[in-house]
């Protein structure tokens, strides 16, 4: 990864994902893909301030790895005011969330095609309100447990980018990794986990969307959130 022009240090060449394609994109999308995503993509040449992209925000919030962007697009949808920025490096789920930024006429939607952290180092101290993290590739082998988009790592360059206050949400329906981001999270020290009671991990936050993967359940366990506030 290259210099970013703030000075901050590159993560690792570890990807924390997979394939970055599957099957054929649909005509319709693959327009799209040539008249809009230009449109809406994130300039990546140097720092990406928020305030420039929105000056009127109310808030800045940042999706990681925003699957086929349907959460995305939907949070937008009910949240007008505020400026999502959403990265995913695979292709077919840019495909699926420029048509739904398409269909539902969203001025509020920002997108990287490419890896996360890439946007995480761009952007500056303090600007982001939220946090979302939805169903990332578990990487289930232990060997492969490096390649996890929750590390200690990340958890402190988003720590950098939120505002105190601000917040972290981690979903995912693998048990295993539900237990490593929970300890993961809590070592680093920088987040205050909100739950109280069982309910409060095992039931979707009231402002959840649910998502086509989400609904397969190709998890070992039901899904779980796990809502922390940068202390």
């Amino acid at each position: 990864m290259t210099d970013n022009g703030l000075g901050q240090k590159p993560f690792g060449p570890l990807r924390s994902y997979g394939r970055i394609k599957s099957r054929p994109i649909k005509a319709r999308q693959a327009g799209l893909m040539d008249s809009l995503l230009p449109k809406i993509a994130l300039d990546m040449t140097g720092p990406v301030d928020p305030r420039t992209i929105k000056p009127d925000a109310a808030e800045v919030w940042l999706e990681i790895g925003f699957g086929g962007g349907e959460h995305m697009a939907a949070q937008a949808g009910k949240r007008p005011d505020v400026l999502i920025l959403g990265a995913e490096p695979f292709v077919n789920g840019v495909a699926s969330a420029v048509r739904h930024v398409d269909e539902q006429a969203l001025a509020n939607v920002r997108i990287l095609h490419g890896d996360a952290r890439e946007l995480m180092l761009a952007l500056p101290d303090g600007c982001l309100d939220r946090v979302f993290i939805l169903f990332p590739d578990p990487w289930p082998k232990t060997r492969h447990h490096k390649r996890r988009i929750v590390q200690a790592e990340t958890l402190e360059v988003l720590a950098r980018l939120l505002k105190p206050g601000g917040g972290l949400r981690f979903a995912t329906d693998v048990a295993g990794y539900a237990d490593w981001a929970l300890e993961q999270v809590l070592a680093c020290g920088l987040y205050r986990w909100q739950a109280e009671r069982a309910d409060d991990w095992r039931t979707p936050p009231v402002d959840h969307v649910t998502t086509r993967y989400e609904e397969k359940r190709l998890g070992d366990c039901e899904p779980v959130f796990f809502d922390f506030v940068r202390a």
